[in-house]
């Protein structure tokens, strides 16, 4: 019987060990293409990537990721110092959204987005005012997403294919000047005692609302 083979692992502590991300060293001869990285075919890659940009430069995976945007578009109140941004923003790049909405503060909490942010395009907003003009100029709906008195279900609503989702902070949510620039609240139903959900989950839900809607192919018939 084949003897099971470990995936290569890193120690962190005594006797602690984590399994290694990636690939390592490409072997030779090596790949000529541009797109390569001359140094991660070198040393290995060890990035969150798909199979398919292994060993690519950065900017070739961001200019091939350019030809496949979807037209989604998602905006994020920037207030206080909430975690979950970074974790929005790495959801946001599994959907390839087209750009990421910084509305607020310029610097936010870039840790859960894992250096996902640096494969997408994101653009800073100072206020929401400035936010909602920039929507205005290129004709793109805000759809809020957030538990309000005014919300009308995520379930059960027809999002536009060209939108921006436009989520708030963790725990106050949207505040009330970015609740009156959305064409329309949504909220995501609940079943259970809970009010409600973690704003990256919701962020993360609300996403997948879109795509089971504009991305996902017919069911075979049964």
């Amino acid at each position: 019987m084949d003897k099971k083979v470990s995936p290569p692992a890193a120690e962190i502590g005594p006797g602690e060990f984590y399994p290694v991300v990636g690939v390592g060293p490409h072997p030779e001869p090596w790949p000529s293409d541009e797109h390569f990285d001359p140094e991660l075919l070198a040393a290995g890659d060890r990035r969150n990537v798909l199979d398919h940009y292994r060993y690519w430069k950065l900017e070739a995976i961001v200019a091939d990721l350019d030809k496949k945007r979807h037209p989604l578009e998602i905006a994020i109140e920037n207030w206080q110092h909430d975690l979950n941004i970074g974790s929005v923003v790495r959801t946001a790049n599994a959907f390839n959204v087209s750009r990421v909405h910084i509305v607020g503060k310029r610097d936010w909490n870039k840790r859960g987005a894992m250096v996902t942010d640096k494969y997408l395009h994101v653009m800073h907003h100072p206020t929401v005012a400035d936010f909602a003009q920039w929507c205005r100029e290129n004709a793109l709906p805000i759809i809020g997403i957030d538990n309000l008195p005014i919300s009308k279900e995520l379930e059960a609503t027809r999002l536009p294919e060209r939108c921006v989702l436009f989520f708030g902070q963790e725990g106050a949510g949207m505040s009330d000047e970015a609740v009156n620039i959305c064409e329309t609240v949504l909220a995501i139903r609940q079943y259970g005692s809970t009010r409600s959900m973690n704003a990256s989950a919701a962020g993360a839900i609300a996403m997948y609302a879109w795509a089971m809607q504009h991305l996902n192919p017919p069911l075979p018939p049964k």
